[in-house]
């Protein structure tokens, strides 16, 4: 699918948009894989969350069952707006190989997914949306690497609050360490396991453990999630543009891409860190 149109200046539909923006970034983040991706066309957009359940109690046949109301609340998010500008020569932009009619595209969905992944692991964003760091998650009192007793305590913390870890994230340093760790002191056996699904990404006491740039996650620190609690919200206004009006005189064009993005954690507790974040 070309990148631009003939009449460069012209806005691609959304459908084009999709496939050359939202789907390779998708593809691209890590936050958006192991998250749940919700898009949408509103400006805010709110998360539902239960802070205590409704009080059930045994009771005789045929009295009355006293009445109880569940605790309500939500979680607002706003997405923000993340852009990128790229300037090409229109040789480039014209030329008929669809590699060369998309390689900006590409470079452009790559970096986006780069600046969701670095804004959804942090804790705050120039501009961009807070992150993991900011909310109260849990923290596991084990933070020894050699085996696997962080891991098992993070999926125990996460069910004690109902919920069911689904990845485990850490940087590609640590994830390297992990991976020279061996089963046992005289095993040459990995202590972690290739995914099933994807035998390029391994696993960790059957949860898939996931790597980003070591810029992302800081060594040594590992997150526990339940990507069923943890949301991405997309705006569904994802827009690129292609004009040349401003590049004439130079026989360029400029490729601009915004979308905006916002982070949901309503279940703070189902995320749980092995390790500390800011390092102490």
């Amino acid at each position: 699918m070309p990148l631009y149109t003939n009449a460069a200046g012209g806005i691609l539909t959304p459908e084009e948009v999709g496939a050359l923006i939202v789907q390779p970034v998708e593809a691209a983040s890590v936050a958006m894989q192991i998250a749940t991706v919700v898009p949408t066309n509103s400006g805010e957009f709110r998360i539902p969350i239960v802070t205590n359940d409704a009080v059930a109690a045994w009771t005789p046949e045929g009295s009355d069952i006293n009445p109880s109301d569940a605790g309500v609340d939500e979680v607002t998010v706003k997405p923000d707006k993340l852009a990128a500008l790229s300037i090409i020569s229109n040789e480039l932009a014209n030329d008929s190989s669809p590699a060369a009619q998309n390689v900006v595209g590409d470079s452009i969905a790559r970096d986006l997914a780069r600046k969701v992944d670095a804004a959804f692991f942090a804790d705050t964003t120039a501009n961009g949306p807070d992150g993991i760091e900011s909310i109260t998650y849990q923290s596991t009192t084990t933070t020894t690497l050699t085996n696997t007793d962080a891991f098992a305590e993070a999926i125990s913390l996460a069910e004690n609050v109902g919920a069911m870890v689904t990845a485990f994230v850490a940087n590609a340093a640590t994830v390297l360490a992990l991976s020279k760790v061996k089963q046992t002191t005289d095993s040459n056996l990995p202590l972690l396991q290739p995914d099933p699904t994807l035998p390029t990404r391994r696993q960790i006491l059957g949860v898939p453990l996931w790597s980003v740039p070591d810029t992302v996650v800081p060594d040594n620190v590992v997150w526990a999630i339940d990507g069923t609690r943890v949301f991405v919200i997309v705006r569904q206004d994802v827009d690129l543009r292609v004009d040349e009006s401003r590049y004439f005189e130079s026989d360029r064009l400029g490729i601009r891409a915004t979308m905006r993005v916002g982070f949901g954690f309503p279940h703070e507790a189902a995320v749980v860190c092995i390790g500390e974040p800011d390092g102490s």
